[in-house]
């Protein structure tokens, strides 16, 4: 079988970069590990629920938004319903309680209302997060600031502090450990475009991206894991596969022009000959794997407005947090204590759920060590565990509400890693650190390119999208 181009991964990345090129006219083939498309694009069924795996919300799409380009020449437009969600979100934490909406002026007169002597630091904040400045290089650059570093240095008020980061989780787990740089162009992109959710759930969007692919005379072969590449000289000839589950297959190999790596860099390196994976575990060192994350699906028996609650994302940090500086721990306690996110797409026409029922999600950042040692019996109990005492939290953010549940399941860090063969079940590619170094991966093989959240723009739907793009552009203008 031979093609211009393989792509390893069909993730939002690799479907996006296989859908420009397949539309410019290469033959294209993707090669996908799971049973479906998408990576942690995705939805499950269970029942009459369709639930979300990955997507909260979606920053844009908006005129300014690089990805308006990109659905349009995709032609994403007319086959994917956008819904706009109704607030940036809401955050509660014992102390304070308000909604931050995606409107940056709206945003700022909230803040300052509920914040009266912390005026200037929240207009510099904003300064910030609307006008990043770019990253200095070069040997004279200053060392770069944390989120947490320039937090301190233009407020005082801890809980104020805490209000602004309360989708840190959206990025990282840390505020001292999260690039300033990363975090304003991300948390600004949702102030200048808004939010969405696609109406059916993200599997709407890599479903119409792989068929797209196949519309466009390529192939996306799923439950395909692949085996290894195939080195000729300073290129690579190839990739060999199998099927992953089912009856046992022979290895295959596919022979291309170009190979695109959707994938973990880490996980690159173990389908490189040694002395080209050397090259990678070079290029890698001091890059470490973001965090993972646990949530808990739900189907309710009836929307949660009728209860009377009216918020689609809310987060949720626990009194023990004071500072910054306790987020990190708070992230490592039990969950009975750990801050989470509370997601209810019945606010919205989501189209997760029959008329008359809903469903929500709980998500807290979480770590694969905590799951990983215990036998199949102590995993399902510490998962039921988990679900309860998420229940009963749940409970007394929305009293009735357990009254209401129809079914729940929980997702781990190894349900992260079992699906998208992610190190450490990271959902986020590589820690956004500041000052981190770019991971020079070109000079291995000369037809070698990667698309995906471990790439230079990091993860979420927006960068795995970008890097998709912009690595098809990049190969259709390689001479």
């Amino acid at each position: 079988m031979k093609y211009d181009v393989i792509i390893i991964g069909a993730g939002l990345g690799g479907l996006t970069a296989g859908a420009k090129l397949a539309k410019e006219g290469k033959k294209v083939l993707v090669i996908e590990q799971h049973t479906k498309p998408g990576g942690c694009a995705t939805t499950f069924t269970r029942g009459d629920y369709t639930l979300e795996v990955g997507l909260h919300e979606m920053n844009g799409p908006s005129p300014s938004d690089m990805k308006s380009r990109v659905f349009s020449d995709l032609e994403v437009a007319g086959n994917v319903e956008f819904i706009k969600v109704p607030e940036f979100y809401h955050f509660t934490n014992g102390r304070r309680s308000l909604t931050i909406p995606h409107d940056p002026g709206t945003a700022i007169r909230v803040l300052e209302n509920e914040f009266p002597g912390e005026i200037d630091g929240i207009r510099a904040y904003f300064e910030q997060v609307l006008n990043p400045k770019r990253k200095q290089t070069g040997p004279e650059q200053e060392k770069e600031k944390s989120i947490g570093e320039f937090l301190d240095s233009i407020i005082t008020d801890e809980d104020l502090k805490l209000v602004l980061l309360g989708n840190l989780g959206y990025f990282h787990d840390d505020p001292y450990s999260l690039s300033l740089t990363y975090y304003s162009v991300a948390q600004g992109s949702y102030y200048k475009g808004g939010g969405s959710f696609i109406r059916g759930g993200s599997q709407k969007l890599s479903d119409y991206l792989a068929n797209y692919i196949r519309g466009h005379g390529g192939e996306v072969l799923l439950n395909r894991l692949a085996t290894g590449l195939v080195a000729d000289g300073r290129r690579l000839s190839g990739v060999t596969f199998r099927k992953k589950t089912g009856p046992a297959s022979e290895t295959m190999t596919a022979t291309a022009d170009e190979i695109i790596a959707n994938m973990s860099m880490p996980g690159l390196k173990e389908l490189l000959p040694e002395q080209e994976a050397s090259v990678i575990t070079d290029a890698i060192h001091g890059q470490r794997p973001g965090a993972s994350l646990l949530t808990a699906y739900f189907g309710f028996k009836k929307p949660l407005r009728n209860l009377g609650f009216s918020y689609y994302s809310t987060f949720v940090f626990d009194s023990s947090v004071k500072s910054q500086s306790d987020i990190l721990k708070n992230n490592r306690s039990s969950f009975e204590e750990r801050s989470f996110t509370f997601v209810d797409y019945g606010q919205i026409d989501s189209g997760l759920a029959p008329e008359g029922k809903s469903v929500g999600a709980v998500c807290c950042i979480d770590y694969p060590g905590e799951w990983e040692l215990l036998s199949k019996d102590a995993y399902r109990r510490k998962k039921e565990e988990t679900a309860q005492i998420f229940i009963r939290r749940l409970e007394k953010l929305i009293p009735g509400i357990s009254e209401h549940i129809d079914y729940y399941e929980v997702g781990t860090p190894l349900t992260v890693k079992r699906y998208t063969l992610n190190p450490e079940g990271a959902v986020y590619g590589f820690a956004q650190v500041p000052s981190r170094p770019a991971v020079k991966y070109q000079g291995i093989f000369d037809n070698l390119h990667f698309a995906s959240a471990w790439g230079t723009l990091g993860g979420g739907f927006s960068g795995t999208i970008l890097s998709g793009y912009l690595c098809a552009v990049g190969l259709l203008r390689k001479k």
